[in-house]
C-alpha cells in the first residue's frame, strides 16, 4: 500500500465515520459518499488508488488505518482523525484471517470393515512418531491406500484433513482465500493452513491429478513456516503435522493410458517426499478377510456358496491375466466389496456381479461374466451375454489351472 498523503487520511477518516460498521468501501460507496458531501471527485480517486484491494471494485480501510501512523505522524494529524470509528475497524481487523469452518479436521473412525495388512504397520509407526516425514503412496485403484491411511490416523487417534485434488485445484482451495462470510469479506483459511495449525496429518489424495498450481506447497513440503502471501501471517507447523500423497501413478504419468487425468509432477515436487511406498492389491487370504466382512455389514453373508472364495479367486486370476498381458481391465477390491454390497440387495450372485462390471466394455464384461460361471458352476448365465473371445479364455484358463495363491 502506498503512502497516504494528508489530504488522502483526511478522506479515508471521513469515510470510517460515514461507514462505521464496515471494514471495506466499495467504489461507488466512495463516490457516492463524494457527490453528498461536495468532495472532489479526483482525490477519491486517487485514494482508490492507495488504498489495498480486498476484490474487484471493493477496498480495504482496515489495513490502510492501520498504516495511518506512519502515513501521517504529525501530533495535530491525529487528533482530527477520530479515534471511536478506528478504534472498531482495528478491532474487527483482529478476527480477519480466520476459518469458515474446522469440520475438515478430525479424527476419523474406525471402520470394523478395516484390515490390517500390506504398509498398514509402517505407516502406524511414522504417524505415531509426531515426526514431519512426507509420504508418496503409489497404487492401483482400488487397493486400499487412502482407507489404510485414514485407518492408521484412527487407530493412532490422530486428527487429519483430506484434500481432493483435480486439474483445477489450485493456491486457493489449499492455502486459502477471501469470502463473504455474514456480509463481510474475511480471509478463510484453507485445509493445509489448519492442518498445519492443529498439528494433524495432511492426506493429498490423488496428488498425480493435479497442475503446476500443487507448486505452492512446496515450503509446506520441506516442514517449514509458510506465508499467507494474502494477508501477511506466517503459519508456523505445529508439531505433529506431517504430509501424506495417494495417487495411481509415481508422477510420471500414466503410458498405458488407464489413468489418463493423471498428470507428470514435477521432480523438485516428488524430491520432497522422503518415501514412496508402492502398494498392491491384497493377497488371497487378506481380501477375503475384507469381502468376509464387508458381507457381515451388510447381512449377506453365504456361506453355503462359498461366495467369497470364489470371488477372490475369479478377481486374482483376472489380476493375474491383466499383468500377463492377457485383460486390459482388472478387478479391484473396491468392486469386489460393491459386489458384496450388491448381493445383499438382490440376493442373486450372478446379477450382483453384472451390474458391477456393467461399466467395462460388452467384450470384458462379457468374459468376466463367463469366467465367473466356470469358476462358479451353481450360476446361470444370461442368454444376452456374449461368450469371451479365445485369446483371453485361453489366458485365464491357465490362470486357473495354476492360481497365484
Amino acid at each position: 500500500m502506498k503512502n497516504l498523503s494528508k489530504g488522502q487520511i483526511e478522506l479515508l477518516s471521513s469515510f470510517t465515520e460515514a461507514y462505521p460498521n464496515q471494514d471495506t468501501i466499495t467504489r461507488q460507496e466512495m463516490f457516492t459518499f463524494a457527490e453528498e458531501t461536495g468532495l472532489n471527485r479526483n482525490s477519491v480517486r486517487g485514494l482508490i488508488r492507495a488504498l489495498p484491494t480486498v476484490d474487484r471494485g471493493v477496498y480495504s480501510m482496515v489495513a490502510s488505518v492501520t498504516a495511518l501512523p506512519t502515513a501521517a505522524p504529525e501530533p495535530v494529524v491525529q487528533a482530527e482523525v477520530n479515534q471511536a470509528p478506528l478504534a472498531q475497524a482495528i478491532q474487527k481487523e483482529v478476527g480477519k484471517v480466520r476459518s469458515t469452518s474446522s469440520d475438515e479436521v478430525f479424527i476419523p473412525k474406525a471402520d470394523p470393515t478395516f484390515v490390517k495388512w500390506g504398509y498398514f504397520a509402517d505407516v502406524l509407526k511414522i504417524i505415531k512418531s509426531n515426526m514431519f516425514y512426507p509420504m508418496y503412496v503409489a497404487g492401483l485403484s482400488g487397493n486400499g491406500k487412502t482407507m489404510m491411511i485414514e485407518q492408521a490416523c484412527a487407530a493412532a487417534k490422530r486428527e487429519y484433513v483430506r484434500v481432493q485434488i483435480t486439474p483445477e485445484t489450485d493456491e486457493d482451495d489449499l492455502i486459502g482465500g477471501f469470502r463473504l462470510l455474514d456480509g463481510e469479506t474475511v480471509f478463510a483459511k484453507g485445509p493445509v493452513i489448519k492442518a498445519m495449525e492443529q498439528g494433524a496429518i495432511l492426506l493429498i489424495d490423488e496428488i498425480d491429478r493435479g497442475s503446476n498450481k500443487l507448486m505452492a506447497l512446496q515450503g509446506v513440503l520441506e516442514g517449514k513456516p509458510v506465508l499467507i502471501k494474502k494477508t501477511g501471517e506466517v503459519i508456523e507447523p505445529a508439531p505433529g503435522f506431517n504430509v501424506i500423497g495417494t495417487a495411481n501413478t509415481k508422477g510420471q504419468g500414466d503410458d498405458a493410458g488407464r489413468f489418463i487425468s493423471a498428470s507428470i509432477i514435477d521432480e523438485a515436487f516428488l524430491e520432497r517426499f522422503t518415501i514412496t511406498l508402492e502398494q498392491p492389491y491384497p493377497t488371497a487370504s487378506v481380501e477375503k478377510k475384507i469381502i468376509n466382512n464387508h458381507f457381515d455389514k451388510f447381512g449377506a453373508y453365504d456361506k453355503e456358496s462359498d461366495f467369497t472364495d470364489k470371488l477372490v479367486n475369479w478377481a486374482q486370476a483376472i489380476r493375474k491375466t491383466f499383468l500377463d498381458g492377457g485383460v486390459d481391465e482388472i478387478v479391484s477390491t473396491r468392486r469386489l466389496c460393491h459386489i458384496a454390497q450388491t448381493f445383499s440387495i438382490f440376493g442373486d450372485r450372478m446379477k450382483a456381479i453384472e451390474l458391477c462390471v456393467n461399466r467395462f466394455d460388452v467384450d470384458t464384461r462379457a468374459g468376466f461374466m463367463d469366467l465367473y460361471s466356470k469358476i462358479d458352476a451353481e450360476v446361470v448365465q444370461e442368454d444376452d451375454v456374449d461368450p469371451m473371445n479365445n485369446d483371453f479364455a485361453s489366458s485365464v484358463e491357465n490362470q486357473l489351472q495354476s492360481p497365484p495363491f
